[in-house]
């Protein structure tokens, strides 16, 4: 018997197997040493998992993770944590994130290494993953299509998504009294219209045209959530087995169909003179050799990488984004009142005349509704940077952590947006922070919901101003309602990768009835909401 056991354990597979298992061990924690070299308090890390094991096996959401590291280390003001094997130095001084992300921008380029761009050619050449000088240059063509003049052309095509939202709704809700709907699915319906037009230059309908294939595609590129959730994380934590398994994030029926479609569409209004106000026509005046005043020349893989990119700040992010909104309004119905009123007397000002540009960025109140969504609900939870030179971090108590190129810092936004020595009460939604008064007394570096520095999102004004369009119809001719699937005091969903209340953002939307009254307020008007 005795004779039988060591056989086995001296057999080859098995000494092969402990002989892996203890390599793969010894690389698994190889780096969990790095904060205690550097002097850097941190949480112990979990073999495989690091410091995400409740995120991974969905015992919490990564917006509470993010959150709950920071408040138990922020006073230490900066402090380690794991994604998996990978550790990264978490930043909580707003004075310290101003330093390494504005005025020492070049020691911290480049975010973390995500894809490669011979791997990986559309994903590895979008603008948030390029790298040092075809970063900037990349930066430099696209940022006249965000600039005000831009973003007012792009408005005529937005509001018309807009419009056509609120008449599918309309519709919808004839005769019917109150519509129940799952608001990400509908916002999303509305933002990928929108993308569709202001950066493809192609119109679609999704609302009534469900299961298009514009929309099915992009709902590849943006459902972050089971096999690709896996592969995401592969990605972003092991480079080196994504690299041997050559894991790709996207099939090639999604790669080529959005190839086709950008480099058709170019040749076509290259051929016919077409000029549209929309990301591609951009791309394609930025395109040529020797161009000023950048001394690039764009390849097709360049110009399709861009206009993928786009779906990050006016797809997904927006729809998300628009429903938190909307939620915040249907619970707190004196906000949403306060809402209407700015709308109904827009509307009335306007008359006959559409909503413009201009008319929208003069409203107050909506600009403070959106803002504070996007303090209690950031798009981005946490963003990142590269090191990429010997640099110092210091306090001003003599506290430093030395870094080196290839470190990874990262800014905890959920933290700093949940902190309430800089937000008092910040679980409650509250818009007067954001009024032209308050908004000064902000401390700058502890509210950016767009990212931080020169690496920003570029498209930050296309998202807001995009936000702003749909809940300006929607609320021109509804309010928004509890509805018995309401997820009341918002408890996010624990098993998606991605920020949502637990069974998902359903709401009650009833149509807004106009009353002329009489007497002292004659000719005002209120909203009332009825069941038709």
């Amino acid at each position: 018997m005795i004779w039988t056991v060591v056989s086995i354990l001296l057999s080859p597979w098995t000494l092969f197997s402990a002989i892996s298992l203890f390599i793969s061990y010894k690389w698994l924690t190889s780096t969990y040493d790095f904060f205690e070299k550097k002097n850097v308090h941190y949480e112990k890390p979990n073999i495989f998992f690091g410091n995400f094991t409740g995120m991974i096996l969905r015992l919490e959401t990564n917006f509470d993770m993010v959150k709950r590291f920071y408040m138990k280390f922020k006073d230490y003001k900066w402090y380690g944590m794991f994604a998996m094997r990978n550790p990264s130095l978490m930043i909580a001084s707003p004075e310290i994130i101003k330093q390494v992300t504005v005025k020492d921008f070049d020691s911290f380029l480049n975010h973390r290494f995500i894809f490669n761009p011979e791997d990986e050619p559309i994903l590895g050449n979008s603008l948030f993953v390029l790298k040092d000088q075809k970063w900037r240059d990349m930066r430099t063509t696209l940022s006249p299509a965000f600039t005000g003049s831009k973003m007012r052309l792009m408005f005529q095509l937005m509001d018309e998504c807009g419009h056509n939202a609120r008449k599918f709704l309309k519709s919808e809700a004839k005769g019917k009294g109150p519509i129940e709907m799952e608001l990400k699915d509908f916002f999303t319906r509305f933002t990928n219209d929108v993308v569709a037009t202001c950066a493809f230059g192609i119109q679609v309908n999704s609302l009534l045209e469900k299961d298009n294939q514009f929309y099915q595609m992009s709902r590849k590129a943006t459902n972050i959530s089971g096999l690709t959730a896996i592969k995401f994380m592969l990605v972003l934590n092991f480079h080196q087995i994504k690299k041997l398994f050559k894991i790709k994030i996207f099939d090639e029926e999604f790669t080529n169909y959005f190839y086709r479609l950008v480099v058709d569409t170019k040749q076509e209004r290259a051929l016919k003179g077409i000029i549209r106000p929309d990301m591609i026509n951009l791309l394609m005046e930025a395109r040529s050799a020797g161009q000023k005043p950048v001394n690039r020349f764009w390849t097709n893989d360049d110009l399709v990488a861009q206009c993928i990119g786009f779906f990050g700040a006016g797809f997904e992010t927006s729809a998300a984004l628009m429903s938190f909104c909307a939620h915040e309004l249907m619970e707190n119905t004196d906000i949403q009142r306060k809402l209407i009123k700015e709308i109904d007397q827009v509307r009335e000002e306007l008359g006959d005349k559409p909503l413009t540009y201009e008319v929208l960025q003069r409203m107050q109140y909506i600009d403070m509704v959106v803002s504070e969504t996007l303090r209690k609900w950031p798009p981005l939870i946490a963003t990142d940077r590269a090191c990429n030179k010997p640099y110092v971090i210091a306090d001003e108590n003599g506290g430093e952590v030395k870094l080196n190129p290839g470190d990874v810092i990262s800014i905890p936004i959920v933290g700093l947006h949940h902190d309430p020595e800089y937000f008092p009460n910040p679980d409650k939604f509250e818009p007067e922070r954001f009024s032209p008064e308050n908004r000064t007394q902000i401390q700058p570096f502890t509210y950016m919901p767009f990212g931080v520095g020169p690496r920003n999102c570029i498209g930050s004004r296309f998202v807001l101003m995009e936000t702003k369009v749909a809940i300006f119809h929607l609320l021109s001719e509804f309010t928004f309602e509890a509805s018995p699937r309401s997820c009341l005091a918002i408890l996010l969903d624990k098993t998606s990768f991605q920020p949502k209340p637990k069974g998902g953002f359903w709401i009650n939307m009833n149509t807004l009835i106009y009353c002329n009254l009489h007497g002292p307020s004659k000719g005002s008007k209120v909203f009332v909401s009825m069941y038709l």
